[in-house]
Parts: structure tokens; sequence; C-alpha cells
């Protein structure tokens, strides 16, 4: 698709620096943008590009801009990052859904499907399932029994959502995800270690992404359940009865043990491990690959394993990585003393 200068800013609310009449035919990124080309200028770290690009519009932040002519043509945004991002969900909305059940897919006959669905080949809808309206399930999804999925949802290629599970509206579930499977419940016996049934299932309220090769377990019994507008990130575990509040981010490789209870507004970073049984608050920050064995009060910031106050844990590393040469001089001073 093409459009010119003025399009966009009519688009974005945005103010033209030079010739409103310029097309575009793409976008790339800052670093290496293209001729005929649109990207963004957000922070003053990139605005050196601004002069070097080959880009013919560039959309940038009103903070950056000075009184002078630019080599591309200009459209003054108040946050060119936010307004980026507006574009492209607007260019993905005129893409337009696909619409309707492509052969080889299976249905029950009691499964209920909605209205402007589309269903890809090899799908398996299984019996009492229903799937609300404008929803997109590509090829080789599995939707177990009693299974409920909301409107306007995209099930990405290979997803398995098990039984009696909910997913809300607007809901996002990426390739190899798996939604419903056992929670690792075992008894030791003296015969070894016996399977605990997993009879629960698992909600997913609205407004939730999940990244791809995830595995959400299904509660022992209740729910195990993912909280409105909480974004998790590819190959993330979440054991059986966790129950994660609203809007949470959850970055890659990261492990929520079973029953733990998290809050809202909590951001957890990349390869962080949080054992079973305890409670993060809200607004909680864990810094990548933080090891959390304890509960967390509103608005902590967390670092290391055992991971402790984020301000704790930097004043203390000052004196670990001194900590050969503290103990040389405790050693010094003791033989001193034993002279």
């Amino acid at each position: 698709m093409e459009f010119s200068a003025e399009q966009i800013a009519g688009l974005i609310n945005g103010r033209i620096i030079g010739d409103g009449k310029t097309v575009i035919t793409g976008v790339s990124p800052i670093e290496n943008g293209e001729r005929g080309h649109l990207s963004f200028v957000g922070q003053s770290r990139f605005s050196n590009h601004i002069d070097t690009t080959e880009c013919a519009v560039l959309i940038v932040s009103e903070n950056l801009i000075e009184d002078r002519d630019y080599k591309p043509v200009i459209i003054v945004v108040e946050d060119a990052y936010l307004s980026f991002q507006v574009l492209m969900n607007l260019y993905q909305e005129m893409q337009g859904k696909r619409t309707g059940i492509e052969a080889g897919s299976f249905f029950h006959e009691t499964a209920k499907v909605g209205e402007d669905v589309y269903i890809g080949a090899f799908t398996y809808v299984s019996e009492k399932a229903t799937v609300g309206d404008g929803t997109q399930i590509f090829p080789h999804v599995y939707i177990g029994k009693g299974v409920k999925i909301g409107k306007n949802c995209k099930i990405d290629s290979g997803a398995r959502i098990y039984d009696h599970c909910i997913v809300g509206d607007n809901c996002v579930i990426h390739s190899n995800t798996v939604v419903g499977g056992d929670g690792f419940g075992f008894q030791p016996t003296a015969e070894g270690f016996k399977k605990i049934p997993q009879l629960g299932n698992v909600i997913i309220e609205d407004d939730v992404e999940i990244g791809s090769n995830c595995s959400i377990d299904r509660a022992t019994i209740g729910s195990t359940i993912i909280g409105k507008g909480t974004k998790i990130d590819n190959l993330i575990q979440i054991a059986h009865n966790v129950k994660i509040g609203k809007n949470n981010v959850i970055a890659s490789q990261a492990g929520i043990a079973g029953s733990t209870v998290i809050g809202d507004w909590n951001q957890i970073g990349g390869q962080v491990g949080i054992v079973g049984h305890i409670k993060i608050g809200n607004r909680v920050k864990i810094q990548a690959q933080s090891g959390v064995n304890s509960s967390a009060k509103d608005g902590e910031t967390l670092y290391g394993s055992p991971a402790i106050n984020y301000s704790d844990y930097r004043r203390n590393y000052v004196h670990f990585r001194n900590f050969t040469e503290i103990v040389k001089r405790i050693n010094d001073l003791e033989n001193k003393k034993s002279e």
C-alpha cells in the first residue's frame, strides 16, 4: 500500500514539515531506513539519524524538532513512538480478517461457532465448545471439550486449548502454546510418585496475549487465572492454581510455581523463577534472572537469587565486589591482634 505524508499526518494529528504529497511505500527501522519508506524518531539518542536516513518520511517527537530545514519530510507529533504504534494498528486492521471454515477442519455437532469466524484446515473443535464472533483460529489448532472462546480472538497454528478452559474476548494465543495441560501434581508413596488428578481449568480474561511455546497448567481444583490485559512472552511456564491479576507483563523464560498469587501491573523480567504459594503485590518489578522465594509488597523492586529489594542489592553488591579485600583486611587485623 502507498500513503502520502498528508494522509499519515491526518491519521495521527501530526504537523508536516516539507512536501505533504510525498508518498511512502513501506516502513523501516530508523537505523537502516530504506528509500521511500516511513520510520520514526522518538528519543534523542536516535536523532542523529534524522539527517542521514534514506527514509522519505519520518514521524518525530516535537521535543526533538529544531527550527531548520530537513532532508526527509517530517511529521511532528507529541510522542512519535505512540503515534507509530497507532499507525501500525490501523494498518493491521486494514489487512482485514479471514472468514469461513476451511476444508479438513472438524466440528462436533454440539459445537457452536459465531458469525464472521475463521477456522483453518485441520483444526479440531470438540463437543460443546463455543467460538465467539469474529474469532480467527488458524490451521492445526485443537479446541477441547466444553472450551469457551470469546469474540475477536486470534489462536495461531498449533495451539492447544484443553477441556473446559475459558478464553475471554480480544485475546491472542500464539503458536504451540498449551492452555490447560495437567498441573505438575504427584503424591510420594512407597511405590513411587502417584499422579494427582488435575480436575480444574484455566481462565484467560479479556485482552490477554500469550506468546508461543508457553504452558499454562489447569488447576488441581478450581482455576488457574490470567487477569485482564496481561501480556505473556514466549517460553513461559505458569503452574496449576496460579492467579495472575490485571495488566502484568512477563518476559521470556519466566516460571511461576503452583498456587502463587500475583497482583496487578507487575513487571517480571526474563528467566525469573517464582516459588509456589507466595504472594506478589501490585506494581512490583522483578529484574531478569531473579529467584523469588518469598512474598513481595506493593511497589517493591527485586533483584538477585534469592531476590531482595533492588536498593539493598545494589548497596550490598558494592561490598561483595570488594569481599576478597575485606576478608584480607580482617585476617590481617586478627593476625596483628594475636601477635
